[in-house]
């Protein structure tokens, strides 16, 4: 299987890279990078900008892939919410992902969407169905994923939307290096404890996305790890018990903490149970994932 990923600097995309390469897949990487470094030997780099529709026309025209993996996306949430940014944001999210359909409609390729939880508006306690349509964003961010949704499935007859919650990867920023950061400088932490989901560790969900990549079995998902639903108190606590990390976590609502431009959901729970109705395996619970991810980064870690 030859396939194209976007956003391959990234963390879910370079671990989607790895995951292809490690599985003996023809690989094609692309981001905004000149050049990129640390991909496995004998990936095929392009620097595009998924903005410039003749580019990404050109580029897919030329590789041919048997499917593109779309990992590319502006994920600064607060920083979306500046007025001035507003535009490049919807440029990014909607914009370059219609152009990546636009072209994978045209070769006939299958496209793997990379979406999020923020498209709905995060009230109540009930986890998200993958296939619910109660779409309220209530931010920038989630309303221009909503958008690249929306062009996804206008465009696209092969096609996967997978949303994901709560990002954590090997390659660049996320909640538990900021935490971890945090705890070593700091003796005490403030964390918000009325927003509730569950983590998503790249490297499995990377496996998922190959996996699906090699199916016909079409339709939008939903995709984090198990081991239930938490609040990022609780994802902290866990995280400084397994770094062994002795300091203060003080709870904290929304409200209190204040530091947020944008709006964020307090229920981020999402159904997953499409996923092995599908004959996919749902991805192993985060605090497995989460361990591994400590060792992995160096960090000796206490059971």
């Amino acid at each position: 299987m030859k396939v194209f990923v976007t956003g391959a600097c990234g963390q879910l995309g370079f671990d989607t890279v790895t995951e292809l390469w490690r599985r003996g897949h023809e690989v094609a990487a692309s981001d905004m990078l000149t050049e990129a470094s640390g991909l496995p030997g004998g990936v095929e780099y392009v620097s595009l900008d998924i903005t410039d529709a003749g580019a990404v026309r050109g580029a897919l025209e030329r590789i041919r892939p048997d499917a593109v993996i779309h990992c590319a996306a502006w994920t600064a949430v607060d920083a979306a919410e500046e007025p001035e940014n507003r535009e490049k944001v919807f440029a990014v999210n909607a914009g370059g992902t219609r152009n990546i359909a636009l072209a994978a409609r045209d070769i006939g390729c299958k496209m793997l969407y990379i979406s999020t939880d923020y498209v709905f508006d995060g009230q109540g306690t009930e986890p998200w169905d993958a296939d619910c349509k109660s779409f309220a964003p209530l931010n920038v961010y989630g309303e221009s994923k909503l958008a690249g949704e929306e062009a996804v499935r206008e465009l696209v007859e092969k096609m996967f939307i997978v949303r994901i919650a709560w990002v954590f990867g090997r390659h660049g920023k996320n909640f538990v290096k900021t935490m971890l950061r945090a705890g070593r400088t700091h003796d005490e932490v403030r964390v918000v404890c009325d927003q509730t989901g569950t983590p998503t560790y790249t490297p499995d969900l990377a496996r998922l996305l190959v996996d699906m990549a090699a199916t016909e079995e079409y339709g939008t998902y939903h995709a984090t790890n198990e081991g239930g639903f938490i609040s990022w108190y609780d994802y902290t606590k866990e995280i400084y018990r397994q770094a062994g990390l002795e300091t203060h976590v003080t709870p904290v609502t929304s409200a209190e903490y204040g530091n947020s431009l944008a709006k964020r959901p307090f229920n981020s729970r999402l159904d997953k149970s499409k996923l092995g109705a599908h004959g996919f395996d749902r991805l192993p619970p985060w605090q497995d994932a989460l361990r591994r991810y400590l060792s992995d980064m160096g960090e000796k870690v206490y059971e």
